[in-house]
């Protein structure tokens, strides 16, 4: 049960990196810090718990907070993350798994990179365009606000709850499933 848990955290952590790259490793490293009975990192990834990295997370995090609120800015900050939230995704990962489970670093990184990857190529390649073609751009800033909010309590949750984040993940990914198949039903028939 252990092991389920910690893959769950893994993956909402990852997730969460998607969004937001500093988020969840500023969550995971400022839980290990103050309660290292709840998350105790293993080496290299206690340096996460270091209150100079965690100093730099946090002002890394607004960096990332403002420039995704500024039209046009957002869209460079769009580009770099792209690079960003995978490698922070695969940290996040390699990090929570560690702590329960004896996954292999490679395998834990790897996954971790495909799930931030995942989620941070959705959110820039079909959301956002999506959101500044109906609005006018005008929806941006909403909808980055409620990225940031879903960032923060999916590593919040991740770390604390895994259950319920992973029973989340597990209906995200049913509904992701369902809607397309039905989609590739719709063109196969039309």
């Amino acid at each position: 049960m252990e092991m389920l848990l910690g893959i769950f955290s893994a993956f909402g952590l990852s997730a969460s990196a998607g969004l937001n790259a500093y988020i969840p490793l500023l969550v995971v490293g400022t839980i290990a810090h103050y309660a290292p009975q709840t998350l105790a990192l293993g080496k290299p990834w206690d340096l996460l718990a270091n209150p100079w990295i965690l100093i730099l997370l946090g002002i890394l995090v607004i960096i990332e907070m403002v420039a995704d609120k500024v039209p046009a800015v957002n869209h460079i900050n769009d580009l770099i993350q792209t690079i960003v939230r995978p490698v922070a995704g695969a940290i996040a990962f390699a990090a929570s798994a560690n702590v329960i489970t004896d996954i292999s670093p490679v395998l834990a990184l790897a996954c971790g990179l495909l799930m931030a990857g995942s989620v941070h190529a959705v959110k820039a390649m079909a959301v956002r365009p999506a959101v500044t073609a109906t609005t006018g751009g005008a929806g941006n800033i909403p909808v980055s606000i409620a990225e940031d909010i879903v960032a923060v309590v999916t590593s919040v949750l991740a770390v604390l709850l895994p259950v319920i984040m992973g029973t989340l993940l597990i209906v995200l990914f049913a509904l992701v499933l369902w809607w397309w198949l039905r989609r590739t039903d719709k063109a196969q028939t039309a």
